[in-house]
């Protein structure tokens, strides 16, 4: 295995992998120590089927079942299809997925650790790629906030609301979606998160709010709340925070949720096709002490 990093903000390429093939424990730790370091690994020239795309998201933690319901693999529902192809007059996949900025599964009890994407066509136009996933480091936005700012907001709470983006998105123009439904919203409430984490890797604090879901600091009056996450929005998508990966066919993007915010370009036509598949890969595990020292092979209370 060979670690390359980009060399920007984020981002690291791992050559060597073979990820439809089991991981030895060793590898699985070091992509695991990577993806703390990194918050988005690229893994170039794989080839895989569903169940080995899902074999390898599942090594990390429970995968979701995406609400929506919609646009599954046949058989294998946590592999959700995000594509502009239609076929016999009906779209393959969610078309508009992850446009604008956010962190999925922040509206959830339990948050997300990761994605694991898997590219099988990439849009072309002129020679260059086009549909890249842009990426924002929130460890480094957390470490760049005033110090007077860090101390007020420790120990705030952010309730995020999945409605919040699933709305955002039904206003753009030829949206697939409809409203949520009451059993939708049954099953996905608002929820609250602390505003810094603490990662469960690295041991380093992240700034978990982001404008798709977040909706109010818990502890503030509603006027300060919204002056604040204003403010916060707009500080952690400054360019300094910033990364894009431009997508090859073959690749596989496997990125830290809890310290990054994505935002996937829609600078394709309806007719320049992409096709990816997606794991969502949930934070059950990874909290857990026992798992982190196992997997990175340290010592219980190391």
């Amino acid at each position: 295995m060979q670690i390359i990093p980009t060399g920007e903000t984020l981002g690291a390429t791992i050559d060597g992998v073979d990820l439809a093939r089991p991981l030895a424990p060793r590898a699985f730790g070091d992509i695991l120590r990577a993806l703390g370091d990194h918050k988005v690994l690229r893994f170039p020239a794989q080839q895989l089927d569903a169940a080995q795309l899902k074999a390898f998201a599942g090594r990390f933690g429970s995968l979701e079942i995406n609400v929506a319901g919609t646009f599954q693999e046949p058989g294998h529902p946590e592999v959700m299809i995000l594509s502009n192809i239609v076929e016999n007059g009906r779209s393959i996949g969610a078309r508009d997925a992850g446009q604008d900025w956010h962190t999925d599964m922040s509206y959830s009890e339990t948050i997300a650790l990761a994605n694991v994407l898997y590219a099988l066509k990439v849009p072309h136009r002129d020679g260059q790629p086009l549909g890249g996933t842009e990426f924002a480091n929130m460890q480094a936005a957390y470490e760049a906030l005033p110090d007077e700012l860090k101390r007020r907001l420790d120990g705030m709470t952010v309730l995020h609301d999945f409605n919040k983006f699933w709305e955002m998105m039904r206003q753009r123009p030829g949206s697939w979606r409809p409203p949520l439904s009451q059993e939708q919203r049954r099953k996905k409430p608002p929820v609250s998160h602390p505003i810094f984490l603490k990662h469960p890797i690295t041991g380093k604090k992240v700034l978990y709010a982001n404008p798709g879901y977040a909706i109010r600091i818990n502890e503030l009056p509603e006027r300060e709340s919204d002056d604040l996450l204003a403010f916060l929005f707009e500080h952690q998508l400054q360019s300094r925070f910033r990364y894009v990966h431009r997508w090859s066919e073959g690749d596989v993007l496997f990125w830290d949720d809890i310290a990054t915010l994505h935002n996937a370009h829609a600078d394709y036509g309806p007719d320049e096709h992409r096709l990816i598949k997606r794991c969502q890969v949930m934070a059950d595990r990874i909290f857990d002490p026992a798992f982190i020292h196992a997997a990175l092979g340290e010592p219980v209370g190391a």
